[in-house]
């Protein structure tokens, strides 16, 4: 008898992956797809591992593609962008072995720094794209998803987003397909990018796609389900969920392939009702292309192209019906803030203090921007602190950046920070970059990169020295300082500042939340001393709170002993206590 278990939709993507004999899978840290990699390393045929950024894991699944195996790149949205150079070139090549990129959206902006819609990006590189609708669909799916790539020597997107990945539903396990790789065979022709080629490849994915397009009509992924012929609703994915619970008597056309089209199927669906409704999130794909087809149909007019959709939303945009909700439970506000004991707090309290502006980053250090620390100005993606520094300095010259610093964490630094520090060393840059060093991957969940000596299997490796990277691509100034040694990393950050040229300062403490040991020392304030003056609550600690008289109180269940609170006293009011 089958098993069957409940699983996240992340979980399912890897168990279909395995399932389908994949036994390569490169990734980079990003919610809503951590788990993907966090689940199929469980899986001891499938070596997996973290890349330093996205467009190097697309490049190691496209590689074991063409040796032959079966092979799973998977990305949040954003990483996408970073993987689409060797993406869109990789449509025009094919496969060897089936090839599957999980692209994973993140509508309502959950975790991310915008809403973009990877069905554009697929449609623009001539990707197909699969989109299932739960966890069940998840892991059969993605299994669909490389005889496609096979059958019609494409690489495939299978589209998810962030209530797919992290809902659970059913699945039901089943054995692995063990398959010998295929037999490497020289083809300059189809291998080799060049233009001569490329032109001729171009070819073969326009057909390709044309023939897709009239296959779909009967891939199984796709689903007619007629009921009342009054409304028809065209959608995919996880609004299929929200259009079966608000509309239970509307015919529907499930899509599961979403790029391309199946053209046939949706000119017939629509013939047969008298009112078509086309739901799906972010950007008008499916519904922009179904009315250039001069089909009569009603989508964005009616629905947002912002952020997640519901069920309730359906049944007032398309229904008109106001449903009589209970009044939401008021929750206590809990604005994002660095966790109790986290060095980057004091970096950032150090530049406030110092009056100093910070180009920011992707990670925990982008709370840096927010109140009480406020000293973060600008976040643009993945690596960009470092660049936008060096166009700074570029735009207005020297003096201009001595009020600047760039942050960026280690694992950022490893992402594609390097690349912008190699540029400010050729090209002559002056600017401070802070590398705030805490050990791992933060925001995503303490992921291991090349800097931190561990692999996603757990092996224990040669970590990558950022100091030693640092000083070998030529920066002229690199120093180590302690984040908690406020003194010191204040007299470097100064020293560094006023400097005409570049230099990098590494702040160095593990990250708060990765130490499991057991607390044995923490801080407590002594009232009797105390002079209310706030000193020690500027940068903010979560676990530091005003009490009688004003004066400060520490949560003990909070504190974990990082003393910064201690050295910004001016009257030795906070003292170190011993924890049993």
């Amino acid at each position: 008898m089958a098993e069957t278990k409940i699983m996240l939709g992340n979980e399912a993507i890897a168990r279909g992956a395995w399932e389908a004999g994949v036994t390569v899978s490169a990734a980079y840290p990003g919610t809503p797809s951590t788990e993907i990699s966090e689940s199929i390393v469980k899986y001891d045929e499938v070596y997996a591992e973290w890349s330093p950024n996205e467009k190097v894991a697309m490049e190691v699944a496209i590689g074991a593609s063409m040796a032959g195996a079966r092979a799973l790149a998977s990305m949040k949205h954003v990483g996408v962008n970073v993987a689409s150079d060797p993406l869109y070139t990789v449509s025009y090549i094919g496969v060897n072995g089936g090839l599957v990129l999980v692209a994973a959206d993140d509508p309502g902006l959950y975790s991310s720094q915008n809403e973009q819609d990877s069905r554009a990006v697929a449609r623009a590189s001539k990707v197909p794209v699969i989109e299932p609708s739960d966890s069940g669909e998840a892991k059969e799916f993605i299994k669909f998803a490389y005889d496609l790539s096979e059958k019609y020597d494409t690489p495939v997107m299978l589209r998810t987003t962030t209530r797919l990945s992290h809902s659970q539903g059913l699945v039901n396990l089943e054995d692995r397909v063990e398959l010998e790789p295929k037999p490497y065979v020289k083809n300059f022709r189809k291998n080799v990018m060049m233009p001569g080629n490329a032109k001729f490849r171009h070819l073969h994915v326009e057909a390709r796609e044309k023939q897709m397009a009239e296959d779909a009509y009967d891939f199984p992924i796709n689903r007619v389900e007629m009921r009342d012929t009054k409304v028809g609703v065209i959608t995919s994915g996880i609004p299929y969920q929200y259009v079966r619970e608000a509309m239970p008597d509307a015919s529907v056309l499930k899509l599961g392939l979403v790029n391309p089209l199946p053209k046939k199927l949706i000119l017939e669906f629509a013939a047969k009702v008298d009112t078509l409704y086309i739901v799906e999130e972010l950007d008008p794909i499916i519904e922009e292309q179904v009315k250039s087809w001069g089909v009569a149909c009603k989508g964005k007019e009616l629905l947002t192209v912002q952020g997640e959709y519901s069920a309730n939303m359906l049944r007032e945009k398309i229904l008109g019906q106001t449903l009589e909700l209970a009044a939401p439970a008021e929750a206590p506000q809990r604005p994002p803030i660095l966790c109790p004991g986290c060095p980057h707090r004091s970096t950032f309290y150090t530049l406030q203090k110092l009056g100093l502006h910070a180009a920011g980053d992707i990670g925990c250090y982008t709370l840096g921007a927010v109140a009480p620390l406020s000293v973060v100005d600008t976040t643009v993606c993945m690596g960009s602190s470092i660049s936008t520094l060096h166009g700074m300095e570029k735009a207005r010259g020297k003096e201009y950046v001595k009020d600047w610093v760039a942050t960026i964490g280690d694992s950022t630094f490893m992402h594609t920070g390097v690349n912008s520090l190699m540029n400010m060393v050729y090209n002559q840059a002056t600017g401070t970059v802070l590398i705030l060093d805490n050990s791992t991957t933060g925001m995503t969940g303490h992921q291991d990169h090349a800097g931190t000596g561990k692999t996603l299997k757990g092996d224990i490796v040669n970590a990558i020295s950022v100091t030693k990277l640092c000083e070998a691509i030529g920066v002229p100034n690199v120093k180590t300082v302690n984040a908690f040694d406020v003194k010191e990393l204040t007299k470097t950050i100064r020293e560094e500042v006023a400097k005409d040229e570049l230099s990098v300062i590494i702040v160095k403490a593990p990250c708060a939340l990765l130490n499991k040991a057991k607390i044995t020392t923490q801080y407590k304030v002594n009232p009797d001393t105390c002079r209310a003056c706030g000193s020690c609550m500027k940068p903010g600690c979560p676990a530091m709170t005003r009490g009688e008289g004003g004066k400060v109180v520490i949560n003990d269940t909070m504190c974990n002993g990082c003393g910064l609170c201690a050295q910004l006293c001016p009257f030795g009011a906070i003292e170190k206590v011993e924890v049993q």
